[in-house]
């Protein structure tokens, strides 16, 4: 992260509280916009959703937000009116906290499942976190900590937007490592910035990036509760329109990628990150239908593990998506390795692709259809044991 690339504006905390038992893991994060934000999300799709969702769809899109809070260890998700009401604490002591209304805070949780938050922690840890808060580096970086759950890492990226109206700043965080299923994934993501721009547009624009992004990764398919990316924009002036607006469309397109693209690299226990690249379908919802598909799929996913270039599993999962086409349609490549062109195989060294997948944390396949322009890309990673050992230990 480039140290002078941050949104202007914007003051970032990241504490523990208590909800997680290590004293040195901080499980709380505050995000506050100093003057009042457009604002709007994107969820879950899953009809299961947490209470902190529900809250925030609720309340977005909107033009004055004033911040984020955030806890990691407990999803509040499955805990009926209670839960409800918990979420609508924590925003009411982020609003005494920084001074501004309840619905003008947004809630966001991550964790585990059908357990009700220990609200005592959280009294105290709000606070503390809207004590804490900074517009450093630093701030932002324990904010991006906090909200981790399983994931190795924290998933920071900021670019520059250079416009007519001015140049700009677009910030953001993510999280998540497992129960990553399209639509969108165990994920938390956050981007703010200092350009500005109405709600409706950037609902549209979140809503369009998003689906190209989030919803392009898969670890194991499994749509989460608590899915959730919301994006405040604190600039003033005359909102981005025209051309101005459609390159502030391609930055967040450009930061939900690499936080997409972050969060499959970081999946639990994996050994390798696989991008799968489909071209040529009749639309881009095909093309995806059928990269979803082979992400999902456990052969394809252990083979890649076994550094097997079983490449049957890959054709025949393309053959199952649900797309209709013909095998005469479909090529497909590992990495540069043709394996399969218009219908029939073709030779290949089987050391050398083995080699690849052996050698290579990113292993890329490439799908080429002759039906017409539509194309995705989509992330996903191999099945490893560790990945087994992590999810059966989740909760014992």
């Amino acid at each position: 992260m480039n140290d002078w690339l941050l949104a202007k504006g914007f003051r970032y905390a990241g504490v523990h509280c208590g909800l997680r038992p290590d004293p040195d893991r901080r499980d709380l994060a505050l995000i506050e916009s100093e003057v009042p934000a457009a604002a709007a999300g994107v969820f879950t799709q899953n009809r299961v959703c947490a209470a902190p969702v529900h809250l925030c769809r609720e309340r977005l899109p909107r033009a004055d937000a004033r911040g984020i809070v955030i806890c990691s260890g407990n999803a509040n998700a499955c805990t009926g009116e209670q839960g409800m009401e918990d979420a609508r604490k924590m925003a009411e002591l982020a609003d005494q906290s920084i001074g501004c209304k309840p619905e003008q805070i947004l809630v966001c949780s991550t964790g585990v499942i059908g357990r009700l938050l220990p609200m005592g922690v959280l009294e105290t840890g709000i606070p503390l976190a809207a004590k804490s808060l900074t517009a450093e580096k630093l701030g932002l970086s324990d904010a991006a900590q906090a909200i981790l759950t399983t994931d190795s890492r924290i998933k920071l990226v900021t670019r520059a937007i250079t416009t007519t109206a001015g140049d700009f700043t677009l910030t953001g965080f993510a999280k998540g490592a497992a129960m990553i299923g399209p639509n969108m994934a165990t994920m938390l993501g956050f981007l703010m910035t200092d350009a500005p721009v109405t709600p409706k547009d950037l609902h549209h624009l979140l809503k369009m990036g998003v689906e190209r992004t989030f919803n392009c990764v898969s670890v194991e398919g499994h749509t989460s509760t608590n899915d959730t990316v919301l994006i405040l924009a604190n600039g003033s002036g005359p909102p981005l329109a025209g051309p101005d607006l459609a390159t502030f469309s391609g930055a967040v397109h450009g930061v939900c990628a690499d936080l997409a693209r972050a969060i499959a690299f970081d999946a639990e226990g994996a050994d390798h990150l696989i991008i799968i690249d489909v071209e040529g379908c009749r639309s881009d919802a095909e093309a995806k239908q059928i990269a979803k598909t082979i992400a999902e799929s456990a052969l394809v996913k252990t083979a890649v593990y076994g550094a097997d270039p079983n490449w049957g599993r890959i054709v025949s999962a393309a053959g199952y998506s649900g797309v209709m086409f013909e095998e005469k349609d479909l090529s497909l490549w590992m990495g540069d390795l043709p394996l399969y062109r218009t219908g029939a195989p073709l030779p290949f060294d089987a050391k050398a692709a083995s080699a690849y997948l052996k050698q290579n944390r990113e292993v890329h396949l490439r799908l080429r259809f002759t039906l017409g322009p539509g194309k995705c890309t989509f992330f996903t990673c191999d099945l490893t044991p560790e990945y087994v050992r992590l999810n059966a230990d989740y909760t014992t």
